[in-house]
């Protein structure tokens, strides 16, 4: 199966990282989808990263879906616990990671796409607060654990997206300063980074 989409998005790292952990096969296909839209415009009608071709030529697309999927193939190596309490845990968690990443890109986006005089200054400390809000509660989360990991004696998809969303926020908004404020999401990050998984789709220098 072949993934769309370069690891500076976090969407398409996160699911890198979870094909690695789970040890299903893939090949990384880092398309520029703002310079080559086409190579994933048919597949994705979209045109979004990740998009994930199966090798039936079935193809999956948002990076919430694909990972569901994965887990199917998954086994027990699954990274969300198939139910009850355990799930809804994991599942919490991997939300609040996933909304300091959209949070974050906003930002970010605002930014980018308009001219200095039209940037909204309200409107990117609006994002940069909620995902910092969010870094917050995985923060203290990631204190609870001590050693361990988020939601329990196994790294799951709550680990992943956690730190997929600290790594990239603070490449693309270091002034966040996330270090200094959260030292135990910090810790947490460090500890995945340090994983075959994470070094084998690793964030772009």
């Amino acid at each position: 199966m072949q993934l769309l989409g370069g690891f500076l998005s976090p969407y398409v790292r996160r699911t890198a990282v979870s094909l690695n952990l789970t040890g299903v096969a893939y090949e990384s296909v880092k398309v520029p989808v703002w310079d080559d839209p086409d190579a994933v415009k048919k597949h994705n009608p979209l045109v979004r990263i990740p998009t994930l071709v199966l090798d039936d030529g079935d193809v999956l697309v948002e990076s919430y879906a694909i990972l569901d999927a994965l887990d199917e193939m998954a086994g027990d190596k699954r990274l969300v616990p198939a139910s009850g309490a355990e799930r809804r845990k994991v599942m919490k968690t991997t939300a609040v990671g996933a909304g300091t990443i959209d949070k974050t890109i906003w930002a970010v986006y605002e930014l980018r796409f308009h001219d200095k005089e039209h940037v909204s200054r309200s409107w990117v400390d609006h994002n940069e607060a909620q995902a910092l809000g969010g870094f917050g509660w995985l923060n203290e989360q990631a204190a609870a654990a001590g050693d361990g990991w988020l939601c329990g004696a196994n790294i799951t998809q709550a680990d992943v997206t956690a730190a997929v969303a600290y790594s990239f926020a603070n490449k693309v908004r270091p002034k966040m300063d996330l270090a200094a404020k959260f030292p135990a999401l910090a810790a947490h990050n460090a500890r995945c980074e340090a994983l075959d998984a994470f070094k084998n789709a690793a964030l772009p220098s």
